[in-house]
């Protein structure tokens, strides 16, 4: 695992995930990788921090590459990496790997705004959030939340 990186996801490329052609449909990358960023949106604010103060998560941009199929059988891990703390918004992103070789299936990089459900804008990390995330960027550990 590379340093900065967390396991974020882990799970089997079943042949119902597949489509006509034999390999994991695009959808399901979408909801392996969503899976994956509820996982590491804990490491910076669990949700014990969120919903009490009218706090959510808001996607606000996700590019995704494919680099290799992934056929039916496949075990799946993905791992992710902070790469920027903003005001109001982490960018992250993730890898999707063969748990066996290590193989690089996909990337996903997304921004996530922290995100006033109230008043339906963007609202500031708050401290605890932005300490977090510094051990998130210097690769010190899994953040510190759950």
């Amino acid at each position: 695992m590379a340093a900065g990186e967390i396991e974020t996801y882990r799970g089997v490329a079943y042949p119902w995930l597949c489509d006509a052609m034999g390999h994991v449909n695009v959808q399901f990358y979408a909801k392996l990788y969503d899976g994956a960023s509820w996982h590491f949106l804990a490491q910076v604010a669990p949700a014990a921090e969120l919903g009490p103060n009218g706090l959510g998560w808001a996607d606000v941009r996700q590019l995704v590459e494919y680099k290799q199929e992934v056929q039916a059988g496949a075990l799946l891990v993905v791992r992710t990496r902070l790469l920027r703390l903003g005001t109001k918004s982490v960018e992250y992103r993730h890898g999707l790997y063969d748990a066996e070789d290590g193989e690089l299936y996909s990337t996903n990089a997304t921004v996530t705004v922290l995100f006033d459900l109230e008043a339906r804008r963007a609202a500031p990390l708050t401290e605890a959030m932005r300490a977090r995330c510094t051990a998130l960027l210097a690769g010190t550990g899994d953040g510190g939340a759950p």
